[in-house]
């Protein structure tokens, strides 16, 4: 057709079909430059979809039983405020919710500034932030921890969906607790003690000796995303895995045994290390107290991911000056920050982290988590990682 035309006006006047020419020429140039970052704009549509796809199956993500639209009072969303969110991250958002005015908020303090008649928020939640946003009927978390925000009034008393990062951080945070066990079994606490005397000493003084993961038990307190990640992390160092979980899911392959929350003094018994990864609810508030240290094999060492108060801290800082806990790594603590002059910053045995355990330079899993239930709710879909806000997690 484009060669009919032009010839056709060639052949009539050679000036007019030369400018016919280059009109369609120019004509045709322009729909190539519109039409390849479509193309290239479909592809990295594609290529999304099977990132979020990937991330969902590869860290076995829940999806909601029913479709969100089926809940009472939902409705199509107008205006959604956005925390901690890049100009260049909320255009990106904008693709997954056509329609939708997001509006973004710098801090967690700003949220309640600007919420207003706004329909969810992504990256906050509290009080303030009910008292100010009446509409508001969702909430998405950054985190996985959500006791506060289920403790806030008007959350449970307004029925507002709440999704959180359940198991988005599970691999890093895996990675954190295998950093410490390996620290403990290689005496790194005691040599870095060595090196800042500026001592080369191979038997460096204070702690146990060294040991070899492999053959140890371990157990996970608290099999869910998080614990999961470190039972493949700690069955992968030939270590035979335990556990425990409140649901009755099926054990993975890579764990010897899964019991029951009320047969965790007995499974204490049988650990060389103990890992907890509980959230904290009234039925974890203060679980590992004297009785449960006293329940360890001596020796043992302890790992908490979880939450502080999940501890009885003077029952395991009695635990770890008596030796009878050979050490502890504590990435969160009761207090919270720990305080200066708390016995837990001066013992030998004991690692501290100050809850930097889900942090990590690569976070994207947790925006495309962000992105996905983002279009789900926008699109009246079932959602990912919803909270059971009677049970807290």
């Amino acid at each position: 057709m484009l060669s009919f035309v032009a010839g056709s006006f060639v052949a009539g006047s050679s000036v007019a079909g030369s400018f016919v020419v280059r009109t369609l020429v120019v004509a045709v140039t322009a729909a190539s430059c519109w039409l390849v970052p479509a193309a290239s704009s479909a592809a990295e549509g594609q290529e999304l979809q099977a990132r979020t796809a990937r991330m969902i199956a590869d860290l076995g993500l829940l999806e909601a039983p029913r479709p969100v639209r089926e809940s009472p009072g939902w409705t199509k969303p107008r205006r959604i405020v956005v925390r901690d969110a890049t100009p260049e991250r909320l255009q990106w958002l904008q693709g997954a919710a056509p329609g939708v005015e997001l509006v973004p908020a710098a801090t967690a303090a700003d949220v309640p500034r600007v919420v207003g008649d706004a329909d969810a928020v992504l990256g906050s939640c509290s009080a303030p932030i009910f008292e100010a946003g009446k509409s508001v009927r969702w909430i998405q978390v950054y985190n996985a921890g959500v006791e506060a925000c289920v403790a806030a009034l008007g959350l449970r008393e307004r029925g507002i969906l709440l999704t959180n990062m359940q198991k988005i951080a599970g691999p890093v945070m895996a990675e954190h607790v295998m950093a410490m066990v390996l620290s403990f079994a290689r005496r790194m606490p005691q040599f870095a003690e060595a090196q800042r005397a500026g001592v080369w000493r191979a038997d460096a003084e204070g702690g146990p000796g060294a040991f070899e993961l492999s053959g140890k038990t371990v157990l996970v307190a608290g099999l869910g995303g998080i614990g999961t990640e470190v039972a493949r992390l700690s069955h992968a160092f030939g270590m035979r895995v335990i556990a425990t979980r409140a649901s009755q899911r099926a054990a993975p392959p890579f764990v010897s045994h899964v019991g029951t929350p009320d047969q965790l003094l007995t499974l204490l018994r049988e650990a060389d290390i103990v890992v907890n990864t509980l959230p904290l609810t009234p039925e974890t508030r203060g679980l590992f107290d004297a009785k449960a240290f006293a329940a360890m094999k001596p020796g043992a060492y302890f790992i908490n991911v979880g939450r502080g108060s999940t501890v009885v801290t003077a029952d395991m800082v009695q635990a770890l000056q008596k030796k009878t806990l050979a050490g502890a790594g504590l990435d969160v603590t009761d207090p919270e920050p720990l305080p200066a002059g708390h016995a837990l910053w001066s013992l030998p045995n004991v690692i501290v982290t100050p809850h930097v355990s889900a942090d990590s330079d690569d976070r994207e899993d947790r925006w495309l988590l962000v992105r996905e239930n983002l279009r789900r709710y926008v699109a009246g879909e079932k959602m990912l990682s919803v909270v059971d806000t009677a049970r807290g997690y």
